[in-house]
């Protein structure tokens, strides 16, 4: 997974003993990189290094690069997020307020929907698992339909989306964690939508966006030294505890980026 480094030794001429780095390394204390092409070197260390396995990281520029360059957005619109307290949805949904949209998330839990509400300014949130009719609570949230919609969970909550989208919404699909567990997936049953209401629908790659990472970086870093843009993270303090915060993802056991703190000098 994704991870933050220091290089211990180095035969390779970008790197050198000492440099930080965030990129693909090993649930381990010490790792070989063999492919080191993917690591990126960290110059800025006034920020938590933690943060370049999150909002600095992968599932900054995941935020960046499904809202910016695949959903287009103009002020004004109306987005929503679903898993929107996760690594990638609290930035999607606090870059969409920054941008003078109106923000709606969905979460699994009344702690997580405050949290999107009262620290992310979210516009509105709800708590899915209180939701009989996801259709009904969309619309009760978008009256008159969803602009744009970033999806990480797919299944039933995608069904209820298509119903709602407006005429010429976009959809990026970032993630279907509601279906990666199952041993048949849930069927999709409105795809007509995308038809009658010329909704554009795409997926989504961060590897095909690294060529931005300088250009995210410019954007992002002073919206957190000028505290206009928060995250949160839910760190889990040693390699042990590595597998059952793993697990925990897939259950919503998690508030904001899960992280492992493997070891420390």
């Amino acid at each position: 997974g994704y991870g933050v480094s220091k290089v211990w030794d180095s035969g390779h001429p970008d790197f050198k003993k000492g440099d930080l780095v965030w990129g693909m390394t090993a649930w381990e204390e010490y790792s070989l990189i063999t492919i080191p092409e993917r690591l990126f070197k960290i110059t800025q260390t006034d920020v938590p290094l933690s943060y370049y396995t999150g909002i600095l990281g992968m599932p900054g520029l995941t935020a960046y690069a499904g809202f910016y360059e695949i959903c287009s957005p103009k002020k004004g619109e109306k987005v929503f997020i679903s898993a929107a307290s996760g690594a990638v949805g609290q930035l999607v949904g606090q870059f969409a307020k920054l941008f003078g949209c109106y923000v709606v998330g969905s979460a699994g839990s009344k702690q997580k929907v405050d949290l999107l509400k009262r620290k992310f300014g979210f516009d509105d949130a709800f708590n899915y698992k209180e939701e009989p009719d996801f259709s009904k609570a969309l619309t009760r949230c978008f009256p008159e339909g969803i602009d744009i919609y970033f999806e990480n969970v797919g299944g039933k909550m995608l069904d209820a989306v298509l119903q709602n989208m407006k005429v010429r919404g976009r959809i990026a699909v970032c993630g279907m964690i509601s279906q990666y567990n199952l041993e048949q997936q849930e069927g999709v049953h409105n795809l007509g939508n995308i038809i009658f209401k010329r909704v554009r629908l795409e997926g989504f790659l961060v590897l095909d966006y690294f060529h931005l990472y300088p250009k995210y970086l410019e954007m992002v870093l002073p919206m957190i030294k000028e505290g206009k843009i928060v995250y949160v993270e839910d760190v889990a303090e040693g390699l042990e505890k590595g597998p059952a915060a793993l697990v925990g993802l897939f259950s919503g056991q998690n508030i904001g980026k899960q992280v492992v703190a493997v070891a420390s000098e």
